[in-house]
């Protein structure tokens, strides 16, 4: 009798145990979830950078080379972020001018007339045009360059929107995110343009 009650109380047990079990989470499921969730947006295989976590407009995780992981007390990453908003909106408004230039649009004088893009640096350093320009893009980031260090600013936010292109919360994110993509494009487009017209030599379509 103690051996046939011993079974029912391990039968019992085996029981209770089998039916307790789905409630319970797959611990390999947990991982593969925790792992999906840690995972960079722009590069899966990787893990996602610990202090990209998608609050910031176009932060898909992408990172390769740690900026983001500077956390001083005037760079960090609201300063790397302005930062790439300028030079996305400088190589826009660079990429535009020097296909302009070698397309034929030039400023009226003789000393423009025989300039390309590729020429035009040095030519206008020797005339001073260069100096005038460092002048004034040295007020403007006097002007505007503080404007990141104060603890209510938004990077690339100046209160500048003459088409008004921001009205509204959607409408601002919307447009702030095109801005994004299309500055980090013209920086790429940029540095191809400028590296194939010194390398060929040639203009417009620089091959």
């Amino acid at each position: 009798a103690g051996t046939y009650a011993k079974m029912s109380v391990s039968l019992m047990h085996t029981l209770s145990v089998s039916y307790a079990a789905p409630l319970a989470r797959p611990t390999g499921s947990s991982t593969v979830r925790m792992a999906i969730a840690d995972a960079s947006k722009a590069l899966p295989m990787l893990s996602r950078p610990e202090m990209l976590t998608g609050s910031m407009i176009g932060d898909v995780g992408f990172d390769p080379i740690g900026l983001s992981k500077i956390d001083g007390e005037y760079i960090n990453l609201r300063w790397m972020r302005e930062a790439e908003i300028k030079h996305g909106r400088v190589c826009m408004l660079a990429t535009a001018g020097w296909l302009a230039v070698d397309l034929g649009f030039k400023l009226p004088g003789d000393k423009y007339a025989g300039l390309t893009s590729l020429t035009a640096h040095e030519a206008m350093v020797s005339t001073g045009d260069m100096t005038m320009m460092l002048v004034l893009v040295a007020l403007l980031e006097a002007k505007m360059g503080p404007k990141i260090f104060e603890a209510a600013g938004v990077p690339g936010d100046y209160g500048w929107d003459p088409m008004g292109m921001g009205k509204g919360a959607k409408a601002d994110k919307d447009a702030a995110l095109k801005e994004l993509k299309n500055g980090r494009l013209a920086m790429l487009a940029f540095a191809g343009i400028v590296t194939q017209a010194a390398l060929t030599g040639k203009g417009f379509p620089y091959y």
